[in-house]
């Protein structure tokens, strides 16, 4: 009996011991997959992407008019602040108008002390004229008297003409808005001194309703544009697209524009051509001297795009993480175009439809051979834009 029990006893020892190396064996197995990160997964399929080529740009107003004044005087007031926007005939500076008023108040003596000459003169001639016709005074006697009338005249006209110059440097005392406009930077103010010559001017209205964006495109983009000189450029600057403007802060300003014109002449020291696009700007957003990027686009056709965040670089050569059929990371290298948004890529070769690509934690966390637990990023992104939109619609 007590060898029987002691038999018993070591099958069940011999029992345990085998379940428990099973169990660890199986926690074992398990743990991979236990430890499998949640990434979010793109698979990638062809479409039509719509990507944007960025040019620097400058703005200017569709007029830029340096406000000089016509008459030299000191400056009694200014009618108008920097920045304030002005209508066409708008009074922007007075300069003290004591001397031109007085050159109008002599001008205006002289025209009627004129005016009196010739109606003296009116009347010797008529006088003399009857004279003439009835022979009491001779030819040349008559004549004197008629060029004395004629003289006067001409006097006359010459102080009307006097008096309508001094008026009108009257009228040049009032500085006024040659157009509607923005009132730029003022920097003579009330006692200061305004001449014709002055280097500076009084101010600069710019005529901001429509904006000119000045960029440059090189060679290779002028012959991309015409087909390698088989379209007029004519032609193709009408069939550009409309495009965007990206302001300096990073925000898209609301109104598209157009390509307006392409210079004739490229900088030979840049290889560039100028180039100006029109935009609208009805709330004076947009002002002089602006900076940007005016944003062409450029649609590819039945492309795969993935995210600039899904890709590494090991010597100058870009990669991917693609998901195998056991979610396992495999490093995929692809080429891309070298035009982008600065956010995602096409690809050109590398990726076909229907692959997986891992677009989170690439560069920090994931590694080639590793284990995923794939994520959908597109029902993540989905999901995440609902949690956003929950709190507002309450």
């Amino acid at each position: 009996m007590k060898r029987k029990s002691f038999t018993f006893t070591c099958l069940t020892l011999s029992a345990m011991a085998i379940a428990s190396l099973a169990s660890c064996s199986n926690k074992q197995d398990a743990a991979p997959q236990a430890q499998a990160p949640s990434l979010q997964v793109l698979t990638v399929e062809p479409s039509n992407s719509e990507l944007f080529k960025n040019y620097p740009t400058t703005l200017k107003g569709k007029t830029d008019i340096e406000i000089r004044p016509q008459v030299s005087g000191f400056i009694t007031r200014v009618h108008v602040d920097e920045g304030q926007r002005v209508r066409k005939g708008q009074a922007l500076f007075t300069i003290d108008q004591v001397q031109y008023q007085a050159a109008v108040d002599q001008a205006q003596a002289s025209v009627n002390a004129a005016k009196t000459a010739v109606a003296n003169a009116q009347i010797n001639a008529d006088n003399n004229k009857a004279l003439y016709d009835r022979n009491i005074i001779s030819e040349n006697t008559w004549q004197v008297s008629f060029n004395q009338l004629q003289q006067a005249k001409a006097q006359l006209a010459q102080a009307q003409a006097a008096l309508t110059n001094a008026k009108k440097n009257l009228s040049y005392t009032v500085v006024t808005a040659p157009s509607d406009g923005v009132v730029g930077t003022i920097p003579s103010r009330e006692g200061s001194l305004a001449s014709p010559s002055s280097v500076t001017p009084l101010t600069t209205i710019s005529d901001n309703s429509e904006m000119y964006a000045y960029f440059s495109l090189t060679e290779k983009d002028l012959l991309d544009m015409t087909d390698n000189g088989t379209t007029k450029l004519d032609a193709a600057i009408k069939a550009m697209p409309a495009v965007s403007l990206t302001l300096a802060d990073g925000t898209k300003y609301p109104i598209q524009g157009k390509v307006a014109t392409v210079s004739g002449i490229i900088d030979n020291s840049t290889g560039a051509a100028s180039v100006r696009a029109l935009f609208d700007n009805p709330s004076g957003m947009l002002r002089s001297g602006n900076t940007g990027m005016v944003n062409i686009p450029v649609t590819a056709e039945n492309a795969i795009v993935i995210p600039q965040k899904a890709t590494f670089e090991i010597q100058d050569l870009k990669y991917v993480f693609v998901l195998n059929d056991s979610n396992m990371t495999v490093n995929t290298p692809i080429e891309v175009l070298p035009l982008n948004d600065g956010k995602n890529y096409v690809i050109t070769s590398g990726l076909k439809a229907g692959d997986r690509v891992v677009i989170e934690g690439v560069g920090t966390s994931v590694r080639a051979g590793m284990p995923v637990n794939p994520v959908d990023a597109k029902a993540a992104a989905a999901e995440a834009q609902q949690q956003q939109q929950a709190p507002a619609q309450k």
